[in-house]
């Protein structure tokens, strides 16, 4: 495993959390909601989870810390790009199910029909044109013979030599425009830099959390000219994770909040845009849709996401939470929406009020729900319209 570096810093980093937390396979993949052998492969370097969800809760059975969570995230979105670059071998889920067999001491049988019924056919197309060889061609009707036609004169020696001369030299100049042409056309690009400094020698394949460089500073920069609200300081803290985020979502690409090729060629090349709704714009669409509760929603809001709809936070079991609301992935499957459907603001402020009209409270969310009732009351009143 050698030459997959990343995959190897990524299994090693699994390693010590694994001896740190004195837990055994079998108990750690029990927590981790992953089979026993999924969790060596990890370990091992010879499989990356294909979601970092498997990643984090490991580490959390673990109990990583908030710094070491990060480095797993970037960690996994390096190895992840570099599997995505490895010549496909066998079937994963195939080799799962034989290693789980042997495992259980079971034989796994190898099926030789499909072998031997292509061996069938390809003999008997091979035998098909031999067949066809075999067969004489009938014998032509004899032909009479006609008058001799007169044989064509042969130009003498001298005057051939001047033809095959003049044929070769316009052959030769023939050849050389061609060759010309080829050199005057305007081809030589692939010899030429990329001159985006995204995909320069300057930066890295993978642009990740943590860094802090001139790469960071063009991702910030295409960001901002995307329209998305962001600090260009080339400091790849969790303001860019949380943009990168959501421009992946907007544009169509997997939201894992690292900057690849494909990432990077969207942000010069995609006509997505990250134009959103201004704080004050959410605060008065709030108050109109949660008309019976105006204010505590907006105060549920702002404690959720500071009134950003483009506001993404993962969660300690490798889920996210998604715009406005931080409605969750279970509550998005629930509700039928998706990421994208929940960076919309009107989606999501709609999507709240359908969760608090369950019960007529916020109990969705718990974390903000408990800092309104150290009020006297949660009944909207004049006095509470300080958002």
């Amino acid at each position: 495993m050698n030459q997959y570096k990343e995959a190897e810093r990524l299994a090693a980093q699994l390693r010590a959390l694994k001896r740190r937390s004195g837990l055994s396979y079998d108990a750690l993949a029990q927590r981790a909601g992953i089979s026993r052998s999924s969790l060596h492969r990890y370990c091992a370097a010879s499989s990356v989870p294909q979601d970092y969800g498997a990643v984090h809760r490991i580490a959390t059975a673990c109990g990583a810390a908030s710094a070491e969570l990060r480095e797993l995230h970037r960690l996994w979105a390096l190895a992840d790009t570099e599997r995505e670059r490895r010549v496909p071998q066998e079937d994963t889920a195939q080799s799962d199910v034989v290693e789980e067999q042997a495992e259980e001491g079971q034989a796994a049988a190898v099926p030789v029909e499909e072998a031997a019924s292509t061996d069938r056919v390809s003999t008997a197309d091979e035998q098909e044109p031999v067949a066809a060889v075999r067969k004489l061609p009938a014998p032509e009707p004899a032909s009479v013979p006609g008058p001799k036609e007169p044989r064509p004169q042969r130009l003498p020696a001298n005057r051939r030599i001047l033809a095959l001369t003049a044929a070769a030299a316009v052959t030769v100049l023939g050849t050389v425009g061609w060759a010309m042409s080829l050199a005057s056309t305007p081809d030589d690009r692939a010899d030429e830099p990329d001159p985006r400094t995204l995909f320069s020698s300057v930066c890295s394949p993978v642009v990740s959390m943590g860094q802090h460089d001139e790469c960071v500073r063009e991702v910030q920069t295409l960001l901002e000219r995307r329209g998305a609200v962001i600090g260009v300081d080339g400091d790849f803290g969790p303001q860019t994770l949380r943009r990168v985020t959501a421009f992946q979502v907007i544009a169509g690409l997997p939201p894992n909040g690292v900057v690849t090729a494909d990432t990077k060629k969207a942000l010069y090349d995609s006509k997505a845009r990250m134009d959103t709704w201004a704080p004050e714009k959410v605060r008065q669409r709030i108050r109109v849709v949660f008309d019976k509760a105006p204010d505590d929603a907006v105060a549920i809001a702002d404690c959720q996401s500071f009134l950003d709809p483009l506001h993404i936070l993962p969660n300690t079991n490798g889920s996210r939470n998604w715009g406005l609301f931080q409605i969750s992935d279970t509550r998005l499957r629930e509700l039928g929406g998706t990421p994208l459907k929940a960076l919309d603001p009107e989606w999501n402020i709609q999507a709240a009020k359908r969760l608090w009209v369950r019960d007529h409270d916020f109990h969705d969310w718990p974390h903000c729900e408990r800092a309104l009732r150290t009020k006297p009351s949660a009944v909207p009143t004049s006095a509470s319209a300080s958002n």
